[in-house]
């Protein structure tokens, strides 16, 4: 009995034993887990703090391209270097950076329809009448293009843009399909219109008649929103400002190109950017200089473009600068404006958006 009792106390023994020695493996294996979590984090916290610096080195890269650039030559085209995919590549090969990768692009936002412009700042009551014909012309062929837009009605869009853009009109309709704050008061949760300039472009989708699939596209057909822009702002007395609402012929989109014409002519938009893809081969700058170089291209003598419409000046610009490690993706979005400092004469950019993610 005795030896039978010291063999279970032995029994008992082995068996603790044994689970304090499965706790010590359940312990370690969980501290190896978390250690390597800790490690794996602090890597992806390195990773990501070093691209979100070489993003950033990679925004004041395409500054510098923009400043140089004007130096250089009074117009812009997508001639200049920084819209030149080879030139943008061989200044990024010129960047110290050991690991990871980085692109860079550089847009026009002056060769984009700028939407505050269909009101007339700084009063900001009446109609900009070309501009309301504008969008007008760059609304309406979207209703041949799916069958969801076919129902759209171009000019009730357009008015209520104006109702959310202008002020001092208590509150007053546009037409039949405006809207002002009493509409979208009914909502849950309400809103108020702006009756301001936009401040970005995302707000576009509150207003009446801009579903989210006209702004950011369905199936093929690209959103309204890739060919629009809340830039452009310019002085006018005092400290108030305007939009003069003029685009950038030879950076503009081909449906921003059409849009520029009658509706009746709208198919010749082909012909000026191909004739300004073929100019942009060549080595003369000049060729592209004077906003009316579109009468040179074969057919378009008795061809008018509103002159109110068009410059080939840009001074604000959109780059987009991407760093990228092994899984790790850093991207940081800034609009810039091209300015001369009135002590020192020299050009600079100032940052006018700055988002990273």
């Amino acid at each position: 009995m005795k030896k039978k009792c010291i063999a279970n106390k032995r029994g008992i023994a082995l068996l603790i034993t044994i689970t304090v020695i499965m706790l010590f493996m359940t312990v370690a294996v969980e501290l190896n887990r978390k250690m390597r979590s800790v490690v794996l984090s602090t890597a992806a916290m390195r990773d990501r703090l070093m691209l979100k610096h070489m993003a950033s080195s990679g925004i004041h890269a395409g500054m510098a391209m923009l400043i140089s650039d004007k130096y250089q030559t009074e117009s812009d085209s997508l001639q200049d270097n920084w819209a030149d995919p080879e030139a943008i590549e061989a200044v990024l090969n010129d960047m110290p950076f050991s690991d990871g990768k980085l692109t860079l692009k550089i847009s026009d936002e002056l060769g984009k329809i700028q939407i505050n412009a269909l009101v007339k700042f700084p009063e900001g009551r009446l109609f900009n009448n070309i501009q309301k014909m504008l969008w007008y012309q760059f609304l309406t062929p979207l209703k041949s293009k799916t069958e969801f837009f076919k129902e759209m009605e171009p000019i009730s869009i357009v008015n209520s843009i104006k109702d959310w853009l202008d002020s001092g009109d208590n509150e007053a309709i546009t037409g039949l399909g405006g809207a002002e704050s009493a509409y979208y008061g009914s909502f849950d949760p309400p809103y108020r219109s702006r009756n301001g300039p936009l401040p970005h472009l995302g707000e576009v989708v509150l207003i009446k008649g801009v579903p989210h699939e006209l702004f950011h596209g369905l199936g093929e057909t690209p959103g309204i929103s890739k060919y629009m822009t809340v830039y452009g702002a310019t002085r006018s007395k005092g400290n108030k400002f305007t939009y003069e609402g003029k685009i950038n012929i030879n950076t503009a989109a081909l449906p921003v190109l059409a849009a520029l014409l009658p509706l009746d002519q709208q198919e010749l938009a082909k012909s000026i950017y191909d004739y300004r893809a073929e100019i942009s081969k060549l080595e003369n700058t000049d060729a592209l200089s004077d906003p009316t170089w579109y009468k040179n291209v074969p057919g378009f003598s008795g061809i008018k473009i509103e002159p109110k419409l068009l410059t080939t000046r840009s001074d604000i610009f959109s780059i987009e600068s991407t760093a990228s490690l092994n899984e790790t993706k850093i991207t940081t979005f800034a609009v810039v404006e091209r300015r001369k400092e009135k002590e020192s004469g020299k050009w600079i950019c100032k940052i006018l958006n700055w988002q990273t993610k």
